[in-house]
């Protein structure tokens, strides 16, 4: 059976992955790279994806998603307008709908934060754990950049909802495409008294704003150390400051994660959210 299919009608188009991630522990597959012109076109090609899909015995449909959530997938359910920000999914009002009007209902909630950088320093102390060293990315060579990332991501993202595996040929292609933009002054990694890779913040300026842009997209960040993450979250924003940046994204972080609190310490304010959508094929 073919795990990736183009699937198209007048005024939609999508793929359709038949490994996702599972759903309510059925066998699902996952519709990505959705585009409709109107609701009522793309709730015709998720009905036909849905019928295909039942008749293949899977059990649930989630999306969008392009496969897995190590590449894009959600879509935009609230925003107070702001211009879309490098590595954000993007979708259109009618995408929404065209779920909804299909039976899908909402099974995951994200969110992004914005937050000026001087009150974020102000609202805490500098923070740090004893025992635990941080260093930025020396910025010398890809590898040493995507061979402790891809370390620590299994681990620390593999409880993580609807997470699948992924190989680190698949990880590399995810990040090779964007090392030209990364400023290694902004790509930390924390490690214990024994050199043991504990923590990793991953930042990126938002160069949608321009060849200078003051504000810097805090994106993925994970550790296995208690207070790990406020003492990476707090670095990223001093380094921010000290680089001369006056904004501050949390990105995408999911509703229920500890993130969300570790923003709000800084100032961050949210001002767009996101959900995965699904439907159980009964």
């Amino acid at each position: 059976m073919t795990t990736a299919q183009s699937i198209t009608v007048p005024g939609a188009s999508a793929m359709l992955y038949r490994d996702g991630p599972a759903h309510d522990g059925r066998e699902t597959a996952a519709i990505g790279k959705f585009s409709c012109d109107t609701a009522e076109a793309g709730q015709h090609l998720l009905d036909q994806a849905v019928a295909q899909l039942r008749a293949e015995a899977f059990g649930a449909v989630i999306g969008p998603m392009d496969g897995d959530t190590w590449h894009s997938y959600r879509l935009v359910s609230e925003s107070d307008g702001t211009p879309p920000f490098l590595l954000e999914p993007t979708s259109l009002p009618q995408d929404r709908q065209a779920f909804i009007s299909a039976g899908f209902m909402p099974i995951s909630d994200y969110v992004s934060a914005r937050t000026a950088i001087t009150p974020a320093i102000l609202c805490q102390a500098p923070f740090a754990l004893p025992g635990l060293t941080v260093t930025a990315w020396d910025g010398k060579n890809a590898e040493g950049l995507i061979g402790p990332l891809f370390e620590l991501s299994g681990a620390a993202f593999a409880r993580n909802a609807y997470y699948k595996p992924l190989d680190l040929e698949g990880f590399r292609a995810l990040y090779e495409p964007v090392i030209p933009r990364i400023d290694p002054r902004h790509v930390m990694f924390a490690r214990d008294d024994s050199g043991k890779l504990v923590g990793f913040i991953f930042s990126i300026p938002n160069w949608l704003e321009g060849p200078k842009p003051t504000t810097l997209i805090i994106k993925t960040y994970a550790t296995t150390v208690r207070g790990g993450g406020r003492m990476l979250l707090d670095l990223a924003h001093h380094k921010a400051a000290e680089l001369g940046f006056t904004h501050a994204i949390h990105a995408l972080m999911h509703n229920d994660n500890i993130s969300r609190n570790a923003s709000a310490k800084h100032g961050g304010k949210v001002f767009r959210s996101y959900q995965l959508m699904g439907r159980l094929l009964d």
